[in-house]
């Protein structure tokens, strides 16, 4: 009557959908292990090594690991809920590794875009400063950024980055002029650096602070990829200062 009601590996993997390899597996671990056995030698399953076996291949769906199944199953270590609640703990790891990277390749795919020029360089560089960005602004001044980015659209921002180029451009100039940092031009090219650094941040001093702080860290040059010098940011701070104290 029991070996009427037991299967042998193959009939189980048949009816299971698992494989046979599968099962033997599972009985060398000392998961679930064929209690019964038949006149010749062949081991058999019993009703209550199956319902062992669904509860494993259940837990197994959780993506629970073979050995803390098993010792969970036999009451050993952790208890069933530690073991969902530690696997709960890492899949929230992975699932925010998972966002961040999502956040990432759509910076970069929307830098990629608005460039005509797509070669392995110019990914290398679109990935270095989206870390960089990752680096020092927080997931809501992201979000912030990039709601901002939308809003001005791919051509919005071409427009901005070649009033950067032009400005930095005229500092340059001014700059290799003599000019004092507290004369009329130079304030009138304090102004619009103001202006355009307004129009990033959107007046929000904690993104503005982020952006201070990555140029503090990382230098001027690391900062504006190559567009603004030590030397080039230094007369701008002499300028902004000059522009300031005469707001006051």
């Amino acid at each position: 009557m029991m070996h009427s009601t037991a299967l042998k590996v193959g009939e189980l993997a048949r009816r299971t959908g698992l494989t046979v390899r599968t099962l033997h597996h599972y009985d060398e671990l000392g998961l679930v292990c064929p209690s019964q056995r038949t006149e010749g030698g062949h081991r058999l399953y019993t009703a209550a090594d199956m319902a062992r076996l669904q509860q494993v291949v259940s837990l197994r769906g959780l993506g629970l690991s073979l050995d803390a199944i098993r010792d969970t199953l036999d009451g050993e270590g952790s208890t069933l809920l530690g073991v969902i609640e530690s696997h709960l703990a890492r899949l929230d790891e992975q699932i925010a590794e998972q966002q961040r990277l999502f956040r990432q390749l759509t910076s970069v795919a929307a830098a990629l875009r608005a460039r005509q020029d797509v070669t392995v360089d110019t990914l290398i560089e679109t990935i270095e400063a989206t870390n960089m960005l990752n680096k020092y602004y927080s997931e809501e001044q992201l979000d912030q950024l990039r709601q901002r980015r939308e809003a001005i659209g791919e051509d919005g921002m071409r427009c901005a980055e070649q009033e950067w180029a032009s400005l930095i451009e005229d500092i340059r100039a001014a700059r290799a002029d003599g000019e004092d940092p507290a004369s009329e031009r130079v304030q009138t090219l304090a102004r619009r650096w103001w202006d355009l650094i307004q129009q990033f941040t959107g007046g929000d001093p904690g993104i503005a602070q982020s952006l201070n702080r990555m140029y503090q860290d990382e230098g001027p040059e690391a900062a504006s990829h190559g567009a603004v010098d030590a030397e080039l940011f230094e007369y701008m701070g002499q300028a902004l200062a000059a522009m300031n104290g005469k707001d006051k």
